[in-house]
C-alpha cells in the first residue's frame, strides 16, 4: 500500500487494516489504528508507521480512544520466513526480555548489528524498541485488569526497574501508571479489574475480520489430551482450557468460543472481534509469552481478507470459502509438544502424560499435568521414531521455536527416521505456523499459494480430506 491508499483506509475507518499499519498526527502527537473513530486528520498532518514501536520511537503517544496497542498483530510477520519475520516472532515470544538482543541475534544466526539494521530498515524500530512497546502494552493490560501493586506490574511486564517502567508509561501513554489505572473504562470486560493472579487475568484476544471459532474448537476438542487439555460446554459457547509450560513457570489458560468468535453477528459480517481468555500464571513475567502462544494456537493474527480473496477465486475452493469465511489454520501453544503429539497420536500422548508428565502443584479440575519435555521423553523412551524426534528436539538439532528457519526445520524433520510426509506436513503447518504447506497427496495449483495450509483446512472442514 502506498501512503495515499493508507490515508483512504484511515478516512474510511477500515478495521481490516488495524495492526497492518499505524498513523500518527503531527499536530496532536498521537498515533492511532486505522479504524480510530476520532475526526479524520488532514492528510498533510499524517505520518504512517509499520509498527507501534516505530511511532513511539518518533515521539508519538498512544491514542486513549482507539488503543492502538490492542490490535491484532500484522499477518505479514507470521507469513514471512526471512530474518525479519523470524525476529518479530521471537520478540513477540519475549526473547529480548529473557536473553537480550545478543540472544535474539544468536538464535537467528546473525550479528546483533545486522539484526538491528534489518529491523530498523523495515519496521522503523530495532529489537529493543519493539520489545519496549510490547512491555508497555503488557503493563497497560495489568494496570487496567488487575489490582496488583504497581511495583509488581513493572517487573512482571519485563522492565528492569520501576524508573524505566514509569518513564516508558509516561512516554507511550502520556500518563503515570496510577493515572492509567484510574482511566480504565468501566463496564464490560474492563470492569473485572479486581482480578488477581489467583483469580486469573482476563484478556480479550483480538482478531481481524471474520473468525470461524466453531471449526477451531472442534479441532481442539478432537485432539484434547486428558490431563493437559479439556473442552467443555455446548457448541457455540465452549471453553478450551489447558496447561502451559512457560519460561518462568507454568500456567492454566482458558479461552472462550464467544463473544467475537463467530464471523457474523445478527446476520451481518463482523469486521473483527475477540476471544475472551483468562490466564492463571505462576509467574506474571510469562504473561506476554503466554498471550503470544495462544494467539499462534488460535491463528489470531491471520489476514482472512487476503486468504479468502486468493482461495475464493479458485473453482474448487470458492464454494468452501463462501461457506466458511475466515476459516483459520490453527497453530500450537507448545510447538515441541505438538510435534510429539502429531507423531504418536492421542492415545499414546495420553499415556506419555500419565507416565512422564509433571504434575501441577495445584491441579485444576481435570487439568493435572504439564506435557513431558522432550529431554524427559528422550531419556525415558529412547527407541523408535519418538526417541529420535525427542532427542533431536532436546539437543537442538531440530528447532521449532517461533524464530526457527522453516526450511531448515523441514529438512531436519525429513531426515528423521519414521516420520512420513503427512507427519512432516502437519508439524510444519501447526508447530511452525507455516501458512503454505500443501495437503499431502493433493494436487495443489500455484494459485493456492501462499495459503495452501488454509486450503488444507477448507478441504478438511468440507470432509474432502481425513480429519
Amino acid at each position: 500500500m502506498d501512503e495515499d491508499t493508507r490515508y483512504e483506509a484511515v478516512r474510511s475507518r477500515d478495521a481490516r487494516f488495524d495492526g497492518e499499519f499505524f498513523f500518527a498526527v503531527e499536530t496532536t502527537g498521537i498515533y492511532c489504528r486505522p479504524s480510530c473513530p476520532a475526526v479524520t486528520p488532514k492528510r498533510r498532518n499524517v505520518r504512517f508507521f509499520p509498527t507501534a514501536a516505530a511511532a513511539q520511537s518518533s515521539g508519538f503517544r498512544a491514542c486513549r480512544r482507539c488503543r492502538p496497542d490492542a490490535v491484532p498483530g500484522s499477518a505479514a510477520w507470521n507469513v514471512r520466513a526471512d530474518v525479519v519475520g523470524r525476529a518479530v516472532r521471537l520478540i513477540g515470544d519475549g526473547i529480548v526480555d529473557r536473553e537480550g538482543v545478543a540472544g535474539l541475534a544468536s538464535r537467528l544466526g546473525y550479528s546483533a548489528r545486522q539484526v538491528q539494521r534489518q529491523l530498523t530498515a523495515e519496521l522503523g524500530a530495532g529489537p529493543v524498541a519493539l520489545a519496549r512497546a510490547q512491555r508497555a502494552h503488557t503493563a497497560r493490560v495489568l494496570l487496567q485488569t488487575t489490582d496488583l501493586p504497581i511495583t509488581e506490574i513493572a517487573f512482571a511486564a519485563g522492565f528492569a526497574s520501576v524508573r524505566q517502567f514509569n518513564d516508558t508509561i509516561r512516554a507511550v501513554y502520556a500518563s503515570t501508571p496510577s493515572e492509567l489505572r484510574a482511566a480504565a473504562p468501566r463496564g464490560g470486560h474492563a470492569s473485572r479489574r479486581t482480578a488477581t493472579p489467583s483469580a486469573g487475568i482476563p484478556l480479550r484476544l483480538a482478531h481481524r475480520g471474520p473468525y470461524q471459532a466453531g471449526a477451531v474448537f472442534d479441532l481442539l476438542a478432537r485432539e484434547a489430551v486428558p490431563g493437559v487439555e479439556e473442552v467443555s460446554g455446548p457448541p457455540g459457547s465452549r471453553t478450551y482450557r489447558r496447561t502451559l509450560r512457560l519460561p518462568h513457570g507454568s500456567a492454566i489458560v482458558a479461552v472462550g468460543e464467544r463473544p467475537g468468535g463467530a464471523g457474523r453477528e445478527g446476520g451481518e459480517a463482523h469486521p473483527g472481534g475477540w476471544l475472551d481468555a483468562r490466564l492463571h500464571l505462576t509467574d506474571l513475567r510469562d504473561l506476554t509469552t503466554a498471550v503470544q502462544r495462544l494467539r499462534r494456537l488460535f491463528d489470531l493474527d491471520a489476514d482472512p481478507y487476503a486468504v479468502d480473496e486468493r482461495l475464493g477465486a479458485d473453482a474448487r475452493l470458492g464454494p468452501l470459502v463462501a461457506a466458511r469465511p475466515g476459516l483459520r489454520s490453527p497453530g500450537a501453544a507448545d510447538a515441541e509438544e505438538l510435534a510429539v503429539r502429531v507423531l504418536v497420536g492421542p492415545a499414546t500422548a495420553e499415556r506419555l502424560v500419565r507416565r512422564y508428565g509433571k504434575a501441577l502443584d495445584a491441579p485444576c479440575g481435570s487439568l493435572t499435568h504439564l506435557f513431558p519435555e522432550p529431554a524427559v521423553l528422550a531419556e525415558a523412551e529412547p527407541h523408535g521414531p519418538l526417541g529420535t524426534l525427542t532427542a533431536a528436539l532436546a539437543d537442538g538439532a531440530l528447532r521449532l521455536d517461533p524464530g526457527a528457519d522453516r526450511d531448515e526445520a523441514r529438512d531436519a524433520l525429513r531426515a528423521l527416521p519414521g516420520l512420513d510426509p503427512g507427519t512432516v506436513a502437519a508439524i510444519r503447518t501447526r508447530a511452525l505456523g507455516d501458512p503454505d504447506v500443501a495437503p499431502p497427496g493433493v494436487d495443489t495449483p500455484d494459485s493456492w499459494r501462499p495459503w495452501r495450509s488454509y486450503a488444507w483446512q477448507h478441504l478438511r472442514a468440507a470432509g474432502e480430506l481425513e480429519q
